[in-house]
């Protein structure tokens, strides 16, 4: 497992940032990069389900570990689930990932906001990641400083 980390600083208050990041329409504009039609769904709950998923509904199912508006966000990945809603928490293949951290630390940077991120992840997502990542935060960055 490997920890990746990215950072930006963005010409705008946290809560801009904040909203941009997990907002409805926002959300799926940055991950596109992941895949198109990314979606977040949560209960917003500290160790309910939150899923990731592409349009068909498949994607990974995952709790919010620890959540500080508009400071931090950081998720704990359980498993997958496939388009019909079926999770996978349990498997051989899953356990050997499942409880991977994905965080979001957003900091008051000189009045702007460095945003910074760490995601766990195996060798294989890597190049995925860092394309996701690096092009995804340029939006993020784009969004926030837009009037």
């Amino acid at each position: 497992m490997e920890t990746l980390s990215y950072e930006t600083i963005i010409s705008a208050p946290k809560k801009k940032v904040w909203d941009v990041l997990w907002g409805k329409d926002t959300y799926s504009e940055w991950t596109q990069f992941f895949g198109p039609g990314s979606q977040m769904k949560t209960d917003w709950k500290v160790g309910g389900k939150t899923y990731f998923v592409n349009p068909e509904g498949a994607g990974m199912v995952s709790t919010i570990d620890s959540i500080e508006e508009p400071d931090q966000m950081i998720f704990k990945h359980l498993g997958m689930v496939d388009e019909n809603g079926v999770e996978d928490t349990e498997s051989m293949e899953i356990k050997q990932w499942s409880g991977c951290f994905e965080k979001y630390i957003l900091i008051d940077y000189d009045g702007k906001t460095k945003l910074h991120v760490e995601v766990q992840t195996e060798k294989d997502w890597e190049e995925h990641m860092n394309k996701g990542f690096i092009k995804g935060l340029e939006v993020v960055k784009n969004l926030a400083e837009a009037n």
